[in-house]
């Protein structure tokens, strides 16, 4: 990194506009640093204003074709890149309170266009990796198994056009309900979710 990038990552990189996507949900437009050597991409700093308070860190690998979820979280907030590879996230807005209840989106990250995708808590998310990944996820809050709910990803009800037909699953996600009993299961979204005029 050259002292004038240094000058300029002071400042927090601008989001990136996504157009129907849930309330809350946004890209950061990380910016990538190249050279000989290859390529620097700085991920965080405190100083950002995220929306988001890290408190753990976590890097995944998954092979080409891989599903991760449905999941949602009635607490905490991630925050995700794509460092190598390419993925597609599937959201589907579960909070009632939100001027996007009901909103489902699919946003891509790659690693040639990266990217940090901040996910609220209520917003439901999979994770469908085009090609060998290896992406980087922070958490507002440590993992809590009664902070998890699943759904099954293909639900009609979620409105998520997955580009897929057979993912690999992990034998959890792949035996998850339909997204009515991700909803009852968690008390409070449930509460929130029948006041809904539009209900499911």
């Amino acid at each position: 990194m050259t002292v004038s990038d240094w000058e300029s990552a002071k400042s927090a990189p601008p989001w990136r506009d996504l157009p129907g996507a849930p309330e809350g949900v946004g890209v950061l437009e990380l910016r990538d640093h190249a050279d000989d050597r290859g390529v620097f991409t700085e991920l965080f700093r405190s100083s950002w204003d995220l929306g988001v308070d890290p408190v753990q860190w976590n890097v995944v690998r998954s092979e080409a074709n891989v599903l991760r979820g449905v999941h949602v979280h009635p607490v905490h907030d991630d925050l995700l890149t794509v460092a190598t590879g390419r993925a597609v996230i599937g959201l589907r807005d579960l909070r009632t309170d939100s001027p996007s209840h009901g909103a489902a989106a699919l946003v891509e990250l790659n690693e040639t266009d990266p990217g940090l995708i901040r996910i609220p808590h209520g917003v439901a998310h999979g994770f469908l990796f085009l090609e060998r990944s290896l992406h980087v996820y922070a958490v507002s809050h440590a993992w809590h198994p009664d902070d998890e709910r699943l759904c099954r990803w293909d639900d009609p009800a979620l409105g998520i056009d997955w580009p897929v037909e057979h993912p690999c699953l992990s034998e959890r996600d792949g035996a998850a309900a339909g997204l009515a009993e991700m909803v009852e299961a968690i008390p409070w979204l449930s509460a929130r979710f029948a006041e809904a005029p539009s209900g499911v």
